[in-house]
């Protein structure tokens, strides 16, 4: 069966379509968008209005692809941007208007389940004991503690994202020393206190995760994450996304990604793994096995007949 996920994050609305057999993912189609609906959210705890006629219009397009490849129902999201925003509703209603589909506002703690779920379920190899998922947005993090069989027993969202970070902190390109010191500060005050339980591994998703593994690596502690940091103030995000393969407004990005990961690396206690799947993998699983209901105005799925990629063991969806 064929199934599609559009996530609206607080920085990008990002389309899914992927078949599932035998509790495996098969991409079919992605599609990424830089919408940006969190920005300036802080100061005004508003959705422009440009941001929201810009996304019902993204949102549009990614559903008639969805349907394009056979997908008679498309699954849409929302996080922590619109969750958070005083207008939040006028976006829901504006893309029902526009995109003509529904858009469920996923709470923080769904939020963090689903990219447990996500991120747990399409790795390679099996995970032993219990592991921590840390999902990086644009406008929070959440981080889920558990097992793959008995699922999240723990979980955390706080509103901090890379997102957040660029717009208070991180304005010039490439940011200057100073504007360093001041996110990295806001992050060690937002994540204060901050204790998980006891983890055998973990594992870092979203698309801050995803770019700095083509910087440096599978694995992210310390060492590689001050290197990270070292490219990403070496030169402007137009320099660094053309040497990395990365689209400018990700390398913009990328520093808050970073600090946040650095900071997080404390609690967690061991170094972070960069994960293939996360809330969008995590949606179409539970689709898949009947765990949410989604069906379309024939009451099943299309079977679409495009070839595509195991997301378990592929290479996982551009930045």
């Amino acid at each position: 069966m064929t199934y599609a996920c559009i996530d609206i994050g607080s920085n990008t609305t990002r389309l899914l379509v992927a078949e599932c057999r035998g509790g495996r993912l098969r991409e079919l189609a992605s599609q990424r968008a830089y919408t940006r609906v969190g920005k300036g959210l802080r100061a005004s705890g508003r959705i422009t209005s440009d941001k929201i006629a810009d996304t019902a219009e993204v949102v549009g397009t990614q559903a008639r692809l969805a349907r394009e490849l056979g997908v008679r129902e498309v699954v849409v999201v929302a996080t922590a941007a619109v969750r958070e925003a005083a207008n939040g509703d006028e976006l829901v209603a504006v893309i029902g208007r526009v995109a003509h589909v529904d858009v469920e506002v996923l709470s923080d703690e769904e939020e963090a389940r689903l990219a447990f779920v996500g991120a747990t379920k399409t790795l390679g190899a099996p995970v032993p004991g219990t592991v921590a998922v840390v999902d990086i947005g644009g406008g929070s993090v959440e981080i889920a503690v558990g097992t793959v069989t008995d699922g999240v027993s723990w979980w955390r969202s706080t509103p901090m994202g890379s997102g957040v970070l660029l717009d208070l902190h991180l304005k010039s390109d490439p940011p200057r020393d100073g504007e360093l010191d001041a996110a990295r500060a806001e992050v060690a005050k937002a994540f204060e206190g901050l204790e998980t339980p006891p983890t055998e591994g973990s594992v870092a998703v979203g698309g801050s995760a995803r770019s700095l593994r083509k910087l440096v690596g599978q694995e992210l502690d310390l060492a590689t994450l001050s290197r990270a940091l070292e490219i990403l103030t070496s030169a402007p995000a137009s320099e660094i996304a053309e040497r990395f393969d990365l689209v400018p407004e990700r390398a913009r990005l990328l520093p808050g990604g970073a600090l946040i990961l650095e900071a997080l690396l404390g609690p967690i206690g061991q170094p972070i793994a960069v994960g293939q799947g996360g809330l969008r993998e995590g949606l179409i699983l539970e689709l898949a096995g009947g765990l949410r209901p989604a069906v379309g105005s024939d009451g099943a799925f299309a079977e679409s007949p495009a070839a595509g990629r195991p997301l378990a063991s592929g290479t996982p969806s551009e930045p």
